[in-house]
């Protein structure tokens, strides 16, 4: 299993918008994620920063790769493009954060 952490960026005053989205998340993006092996996904937001930090694990870090071509991911990132940074396919701009101390 392995656990990926990246850094996303929420738009000024979208900070309810984003949880309320969130809260209603699509039954079949859930199993979309799960059918690719994501196990356990978190976000969570610097409320001053409006930075999001997303944690994830999976169990092979390649599954990621098919995300991008699934019609519900791109139906996702359409939805939620108006209030996140994202990139010029609607993906949102994501950054990978490398791991730098684990509680021996």
């Amino acid at each position: 299993m392995q656990q990926l952490a990246f850094e996303m960026k929420l738009m000024k005053g979208y900070e309810i918008e984003y949880q309320k989205r969130h809260a209603e998340i699509w039954p079949e993006l859930v199993d979309l994620l799960k059918a690719n092996g994501i196990s356990e996904y978190q976000i969570y937001l610097n409320e001053e920063s409006l930075s999001l930090f997303g944690v994830l694990r999976i169990s092979d870090a390649i599954q990621l790769n098919v995300l991008p071509q699934h019609p519900v991911m791109k139906k996702w990132w359409a939805y939620m493009k108006d209030i996140m940074e994202t990139n010029s396919d609607d993906s949102p701009v994501s950054i990978p954060l490398k791991n730098v101390f684990i509680l021996p």
